[in-house]
């Protein structure tokens, strides 16, 4: 309705025809990592959260990989924002992880007298084969992003770039949020990422430093993406506690693992009392470094084989689990400030599209005839209107595997029926919480607002799709592909209204008062 001089006329969006199939598995195969030009083992599937990108979204070593599949959604429903979070590219090794590596390559070097005997197939043996084999990682690399973790995110960007169009664009550029955790491989992670979207936006011009584009460097928020260092009650139960993790160190000294120790030390010809636990997995995540930073497959590798790996996968998945999954109530919970924000920047995004305030200044409406007058220039304001995008078209937050994996368990995903112990390794061989599959480097979990302009209620208008590692994900409640913002809402309502990470956070207070005399 128009008012007096100067005054504001609200716009009321009609709805329109609903959200038809959703997008199943994504992106387009000429962008994808090149499958042929890999390097593979046998044990890939089975490296937890140092699995490469490549190794979980492709099925087997045979597979083409990943595609679109021929079922667009409808010209109805257009994205009008996506929220990415998503984990850094490959990285070095830590350098707890160095030093551990250090101690046994000593270990094999002090055995070299006998590196020079042959075995059963007339070869050198396999210790001292490793004992020769150079040692590429220093302590000051300490988990830092590497050059395939770069090619990662400026992949992934590609790729999304290409599944969406309309929000990755020249005119959104500068509208571009970014967020990232303080550790140099998530800021590093972050740029490579915008460089890849600049040079696809702006393919004629030179490549700025990232402090001169529109958008601005990834802002640092580790509240948001490092939310479990500010969670005092995460750290004193679970981080800092010794029996936190007591099914973690059980395993470790289970049959299954004492089995894999005893067969190493025979292996590598040492005694079995110089290993331990922590050496194997350190022994077997050097294959994994080594294929996803080098693309060589190192001695490493040999050492183990798929039963191994599935054993070693459990010990990993143990710790994953029980310190940033299902495990205890507060690693979840802890994330319940970072899934609000997620859902502030959509509640906000549906706000602009739904309320269309527009000003005419200088517009006089009297009667009738006026309006009929003032038409064409309205219809030419709300033109232009319609076609804007919402302020923050697209939010990237760059984390970690401990930022990813707490999230998805608040949501609910990947919950098997019964936890993960160290006692049945076996009754858990098919679960669905399998780390490596679900935050390799460069994981990410977005989430894509749709608006329906022709949506039959106007309930229907906004729907939101969710995609893992490029994938749909179905919802965890219903396995639709696809839900009404709405219902998304209403559904995860206690996290969204009474979650409170000031409370969820707060250790419980300690009752000093005796009633002794």
């Amino acid at each position: 309705m128009l008012r007096g001089p100067g005054s504001l006329l609200r716009v009321s969006v009609a709805p329109a025809a609903a959200l038809a199939v959703a997008l199943l598995s994504s992106v387009s195969h000429c962008s994808h990592p090149e499958q042929k030009d890999r390097e593979v083992s046998p044990l890939s599937s089975y490296f937890g959260t140092k699995t490469r990108y490549e190794d979980a979204i492709y099925k087997d070593a045979n597979s083409e990989g990943p595609r679109r599949d021929q079922y667009p959604l409808e010209e109805a429903c257009t994205p009008v924002q996506l929220v990415a979070l998503i984990r850094h590219g490959t990285r070095y090794p830590t350098a707890k992880q160095i030093r551990k590596l250090r101690q046994l390559h000593d270990l094999l070097q002090a055995r070299r007298a006998g590196n020079n005997r042959a075995d059963a197939g007339g070869g050198r043996d396999l210790g001292a084969a490793l004992a020769d084999w150079p040692l590429w990682y220093e302590d000051w690399v300490d988990g830092q992003l590497v050059e395939k973790g770069r090619q990662d995110m400026r992949q992934l960007a590609l790729r999304l770039a290409s599944l969406f169009p309309n929000l990755f664009n020249r005119e959104n550029y500068g509208r571009l949020q970014l967020i990232t955790s303080s550790k140099h491989r998530c800021v590093e992670s972050g740029v490579a990422f915008l460089n890849a979207l600049w040079q696809h936006c702006y393919p004629e011009l030179p490549l700025p430093d990232v402090k001169e584009m529109e958008c601005g460097p990834p802002r640092i928020n580790d509240e948001l993406m490092r939310f479990f260092d500010h969670c005092e009650k995460f750290s004193s139960e679970v981080e800092n506690n010794d029996t936190a993790l007591y099914h973690v160190e059980a395993f470790k000294t289970g049959p299954e693992m004492q089995n894999i120790l005893k067969k190493v030390a025979a292996t590598l010809q040492v005694p079995v009392n110089s290993l331990n636990a922590d050496l194997i997995q350190v022994a077997f995540f050097t294959c994994s470094f080594d294929l996803a930073i080098k693309g060589v497959k190192s001695p490493w590798c040999d050492v183990f084989d798929t039963d191994d790996g599935k054993v070693l996968e459990y010990l990993n998945d143990l710790k994953q689990y029980w310190k940033r999954g299902y495990g205890y109530a507060i690693n979840s919970r802890s994330s319940c400030g970072l899934f609000q924000d997620i859902f502030q920047h959509l509640d906000k995004a549906v706000e602009q599209k739904k309320s269309a305030v527009i000003t005419l200044p200088g517009i006089q409406v009297a009667n009738l005839c006026m309006v009929l007058d003032c038409l064409p220039h309205f219809l030419h304001l709300l033109t232009l209107w319609w076609s804007q995008p919402v302020s923050s078209p697209v939010i990237l937050q760059f984390g970690h595997a401990e930022t990813l994996l707490p999230l998805l368990s608040l949501m609910g995903y990947f919950k098997d029926k019964e936890p993960l112990t160290a006692y049945n390794y076996k009754e858990q061989i098919n679960r669905k919480f399998r780390s490596g599959l679900i935050v390799p480097y460069a994981s990410n979990l977005v989430f894509v607002l749709y608006h329906c302009k022709n949506a039959q209620t106007p309930k229907e208008e906004f729907q939101v799709q969710m995609l893992l590692n490029e994938k749909v994900l179905p919802l965890a409640h219903s396995q639709e592909t696809v839900s009404l913002y709405e219902d998304l809402k209403n559904h995860y309502k206690d996290i969204l209204q009474s979650c409170h990470t000031s409370q969820e956070c707060k250790l419980p207070k300690v009752n000093n008062t005796s009633d002794e005399l």
